[in-house]
């Protein structure tokens, strides 16, 4: 596939690293312009364009900047691609979110909104990048550590789940796109190295921030 990434952060670098050794080019970008990527373009053998050329060019795009910048991701370029959404919400980072604060919303329905014509899909944010990287194990393996999904369209789910078993990790499925903060950050799945067993049990036990515990 072509993968388009906004965003060359850590998040955007290790995501983009791991699917050109999976095969599939990619493109990042960031808000400062492709000629501050150019010894990233060639360490990890990529491309690099404007953030609009990134949203072009991939058959799915990566979401992978801080969420605070969210209304700045393109909206045409995107329309009816597949978007994953890497982010996480941190106030001390992106400001007071009321929404996300009550939750009454998550990270993801707030890009869906954004971006009303594509197939948003919250997955890699509840590992961190060093992880990513490292924890990736062959599918049957016994250690295999599993990381969650959240999407409303069935046919996008299964390409990111096919990322996530193609870098070395079990994919487990959340639900639709509203049970994505079951695995944001503070709940139990977040960022935890789990089998799919264990995580299943701790997306179950998960607490909504308006919810009794």
């Amino acid at each position: 596939m072509k993968i388009g990434i906004i965003g060359a952060g850590c998040v955007g670098r290790a995501i983009g690293k791991l699917a050109v050794r999976s095969g599939h080019q990619v493109m990042l970008s960031n808000s400062r312009g492709p000629q501050t990527l150019f010894s990233l373009k060639y360490g990890i053998g990529c491309e690099a364009g404007t953030v609009e050329e990134a949203a072009a060019f991939g058959d799915i795009t990566v979401v992978a900047i801080p969420l605070a910048a969210y209304q700045a991701v393109p909206v045409a370029p995107l329309a009816g691609k597949v978007v994953i959404d890497t982010n996480n919400y941190y106030p001390e980072r992106d400001g007071s979110i009321p929404a996300l604060d009550t939750g009454s919303t998550t990270t993801s329905e707030l890009l869906a909104r954004h971006l009303p014509h594509s197939r948003i899909i919250k997955a890699f944010n509840a590992i961190t990048m060093n992880d990513l990287e490292s924890d990736g194990h062959p599918g049957g393996s016994s250690d295999r550590r599993a990381l969650p999904i959240a999407g409303d369209d069935t046919a996008a789910k299964a390409i990111v789940l096919s990322l996530y078993d193609t870098f070395g990790f079990d994919p487990v499925d959340a639900g639709p796109l509203s049970e994505g903060w079951r695995f944001e950050r503070g709940r139990p799945a977040y960022c935890v190295p789990m089998n799919a067993a264990r995580l299943e049990l701790a997306l179950a036990q998960a607490v909504r921030v308006d919810q009794p515990v």
